[in-house]
């Protein structure tokens, strides 16, 4: 999904768009199947101001609203 769908399927759920879910999103576009803490990374990396937890906050909406999947890895131990 583009940068430009993501916005809009926010904006359709009448979430706000600011500067941090701008950049959220485009990181999320950019790095497509990223885990949460990769995507939280790279956040970072552009603006430090952005805290970890609005990071997350703003991948929970993408996941509440359907544009986001969350797949969780379990790493299984043999005997």
């Amino acid at each position: 999904m583009s940068n430009d769908q993501i916005i809009e399927a926010l904006k359709d759920k009448g979430l706000r768009i600011t500067k941090q879910r701008q950049l959220v999103a485009n990181v999320i576009a950019e790095n497509d199947g990223a885990s949460c803490k990769d995507i939280c990374c790279i956040v970072r990396s552009k603006d430090k101001s952005i805290g970890t937890a609005t990071v997350y906050r703003m991948i929970k909406a993408l996941e509440d609203i359907g544009v986001v999947e969350r797949i969780d890895m379990i790493k299984l131990q043999q005997d």
